[in-house]
């Protein structure tokens, strides 16, 4: 069968006009409808979800502070929890005062003898006094203390000047020998419990004592 189309152009037209007009007006009634339905949703959830959780924080905040106010001495007990809690960066900070004598060992020569040692961890200053046969052994040990460095295993710094402001405080000379003082500033980081600290002294400090305390003139 043979089929006219009898319509005349501008009447297609128009037909095809308003079919996209209707289906236009159908996608922005969709999302309209949608938007609509999210601003709802959003409207919902801050007036209704979100205060009611808002409520839920603020009652259990309430309830735990009740509970830790019903603790006895809670003071006393975060005020020991925060001193255990600095227990151990104290423990790093303290230095290893047992390094001393192996240092003072490698340092003072055979031939002098200490009766002095007093060290401050505050000031970083150690004195030492004692005796030796002569000026020359004394002079001997303040270029040694001048001279000696350290360095830190594992570490690639290189050696550093372990002492600082040698001077020697005071002098003298008997029948038996010199007596003499000395003061000088160490670095603390050879008595820092985080580092293994060698010494390097002079071959010239002529040390060899076990315990200069005891070494004889």
């Amino acid at each position: 069968m043979v089929q006219f189309n009898l319509l005349p152009d501008v009447k297609l037209e128009y037909v095809k006009t308003q079919r996209t007009k209707h289906l236009l007006t159908l996608v922005s009634l969709v999302v309209s409808a949608v938007c609509i339905g999210l601003l709802v949703f959003a409207l919902v959830f801050v007036d209704v979800v979100q205060k009611k959780s808002l409520r839920d924080e603020n009652n259990d905040i309430a309830r735990y502070t009740t509970q830790l106010k019903n603790v006895s001495d809670l003071n006393k007990i975060l005020t020991v929890q925060n001193q255990l809690n600095t227990l151990e960066t104290l423990h790093n900070q303290k230095p290893v005062a047992s390094r001393l004598f192996s240092y003072i060992s490698q340092l003072t020569p055979s031939q002098a003898s200490l009766n002095q040692l007093n060290i401050d961890f505050t000031a970083d200053t150690i004195t030492v006094g004692g005796n030796a046969p002569s000026l020359d052994i004394v002079s001997n040990y303040t270029d040694t203390l001048k001279a000696t460095t350290y360095s830190i295993a594992g570490q690639n710094s290189g050696q550093t000047p372990a002492f600082s402001d040698v001077v020697l405080s005071s002098f003298g000379r008997n029948d038996q020998g010199a007596t003499f003082s000395i003061t000088y500033k160490f670095d603390p980081t050879i008595f820092n419990t985080a580092d293994n600290v060698t010494l390097t002294v002079p071959s010239t400090a002529n040390a060899s004592q076990s315990n200069v305390f005891q070494g004889s003139n």
